[in-house]
């Protein structure tokens, strides 16, 4: 069943790579862990998606598995909170490993690329009042924004850093004795800026390093992602 699934994904990446978002690309956040025995079937769909050019998948380790015998070399207590607070603003006690959010709207629980698949193509036909983009000048970004109109309440710009690909060895924990590649791992995810949208709005921010960087209008809740845009 994995390897139909996996050619089914393929067909659909082939099928729709030349495709583009209006408003731009669709947010993944997969809240994963080296430590998650469930975790490297979603890890893998994320590199497939990242082939895309109209999806930017995002992949956030968390640290409440460190206990069972593993430490996540990639875990911040940030991206925990940052998925507790997906799970409160959806009425949820529970947060679990691996988890999709898409568009910062929709959650699918576990290893479903079909589910990922199906909400992709439903909020790349979604449309916006937001359009959002990025310009570098040696270590300085310029973020630009404009809405159609202007919100009841503030939406939040971040900025995001993330390592495009990394190999691990685990020795230890649920998954010992394996090498995994995981790609576009999360290494800051910053809030900048609050927007009402009543006027355009233009931040400049100061990076450092060669590493992508992604921007994104998100409204408050965390809630829906109403516009994204990476510079690589």
């Amino acid at each position: 069943m994995r390897a139909f699934i996996t050619v089914l994904i393929s067909a659909w990446l082939a099928l729709s790579g030349t495709a583009r978002a209006e408003g731009g690309a669709v947010v993944l956040e997969l809240f994963t862990s080296q430590g998650c025995a469930s975790c490297p079937p979603a890890d893998a769909l994320i590199a497939e998606l990242a082939k895309r050019e109209d999806v930017i998948p995002l992949a956030l380790h968390v640290d409440y598995w460190d206990y069972i015998g593993w430490k996540d070399v990639f875990a911040d207590p940030a991206f925990t909170r940052r998925q507790k607070a997906y799970a409160r603003a959806a009425g949820q006690r529970s947060v679990y490993t691996p988890q999709i959010i898409v568009g910062g709207k929709d959650h699918v629980v576990g290893y479903s690329p079909m589910d990922v698949v199906r909400l992709i193509e439903a909020h790349r036909g979604t449309p916006s009042p937001v359009t959002l983009t990025m310009e570098r000048q040696g270590d300085t970004v310029t973020i630009r924004a404009r809405s159609e109109t202007a919100f009841e309440e503030d939406v939040v710009l971040q900025v995001v850093r993330y390592r495009p690909s990394e190999a691990v060895e685990i020795t230890r924990g649920e998954n010992s004795g394996q090498r995994y590649v995981y790609t576009n791992i999360v290494d800051a995810w910053n809030a900048v800026a609050r927007w009402d949208g009543a006027l355009p709005l233009v931040v400049t921010v100061q990076i450092e390093g060669e590493q992508p960087i992604v921007a994104l209008i998100q409204k408050a809740g965390p809630g829906r992602i109403l516009a994204a845009a990476r510079l690589r």
